[in-house]
């Protein structure tokens, strides 16, 4: 499968798993055109030894409002959202800076019109991949007019099956989810299924890979759950890294499925711009994040600290 990158010499960033690979050779500067099963046979690098004075990629969290109520969702939803005139001019910095991926979620980013028109200005300086992170209940209707505007599609999912995933997010949200991979997966959009990794959930975790090779997904990413936002008072869902790498470890995994494991340790320091237009940064053990500055300007991404990952 031929698919969208974002590439800094040999730095090759993967707007599906939001993972970064490091090629042979350099490859160049910007947006670029690869094939998939290439860039995933590269070596992931270790983004706290690269020394780069801006994020190799951040989310970026436009939106507070979601028609869900994850009990893990990492958001604050007291941050006051910026207008339509605020969220282009953040849009616009974003793409003149020399971060790799930048990933749209929230919230529930496809509650946002202007949505298509966000990702066309990240793009439009030709130098990072975009990418969206959503719960997919409204996929299904919005991928057709998201297909030309976006890199690739993260969709979370909390289980296999709608009894397991509903129990956590709610009535009908799995098969809501499903009908959006599938018309995604239609429209040749690259899919990325995601799982925040929760004691609860730890049981039917290949369940969840064998899912998204049935769904005809790219990827499959283990995020470790951090205890910001509404998890933070789920202290005991919460799983070492140790535990989380014996149980990623263990999986059987599909043909042509690239996976991720997130662990806690490689939260630390990553960036997020939420819906105020602050920077926020997770602390290096991401089980906090504070609050740094408005985004006015490149300058107030510079790392301060060793770089992080979503």
């Amino acid at each position: 499968m031929m698919r969208t990158f974002a590439a800094d010499g040999d730095l090759i960033h993967d707007p599906a798993s939001g993972m970064t690979h490091r090629a042979p050779t350099p490859i160049g500067n910007g947006r670029i055109t690869l094939a998939q099963a290439t860039v995933t046979g590269w070596p992931p690098v270790a983004l706290d030894d690269l020394n780069r004075s801006t994020p190799d990629s951040i989310c970026w969290s436009p939106i507070v409002r979601c028609n869900l109520h994850c009990p893990q969702c990492l958001d604050d939803t007291t941050v006051e959202e910026a207008d339509t005139t605020e969220r282009h001019r953040i849009a616009h910095v974003l793409a003149n800076t020399d971060v790799l991926g930048v990933d749209i979620s929230g919230g529930e980013p496809l509650l946002l019109r202007d949505l298509p028109k966000l990702l066309d200005i990240i793009r439009s300086r030709d130098r990072s991949a975009a990418s969206i992170t959503t719960n997919g209940w409204h996929l299904a209707r919005r991928a057709a007019e998201l297909a030309e505007h976006t890199d690739a599609i993260r969709v979370s999912l909390d289980g296999p099956d709608a009894d397991r995933h509903d129990a956590i997010r709610g009535p009908l949200s799995f098969a809501k989810a499903v009908e959006g991979i599938q018309t995604a997966v239609a429209l040749r959009i690259p899919v990325q299924i995601q799982t925040v990794l929760m004691r609860r959930t730890t049981g039917y975790l290949q369940e969840m890979v064998n899912l998204a090779a049935g769904l005809g997904a790219c990827g499959f990413s283990a995020l470790q759950m951090l205890p910001i936002g509404a998890g933070s008072a789920l202290p005991d869902e919460l799983l070492s890294d140790n535990e989380a790498l014996t149980l990623f470890s263990a999986l059987n995994v599909p043909e042509g499925i690239n996976m991720r494991l997130r662990t806690r340790d490689l939260a630390g320091n990553f960036t997020v711009i939420r819906a105020d237009g602050r920077v926020w940064r997770n602390d290096s053990t991401a089980t906090n994040i504070g609050g740094l500055r408005p985004l006015r300007s490149t300058a107030d991404l510079a790392l301060t600290t060793p770089d992080g990952t979503p």
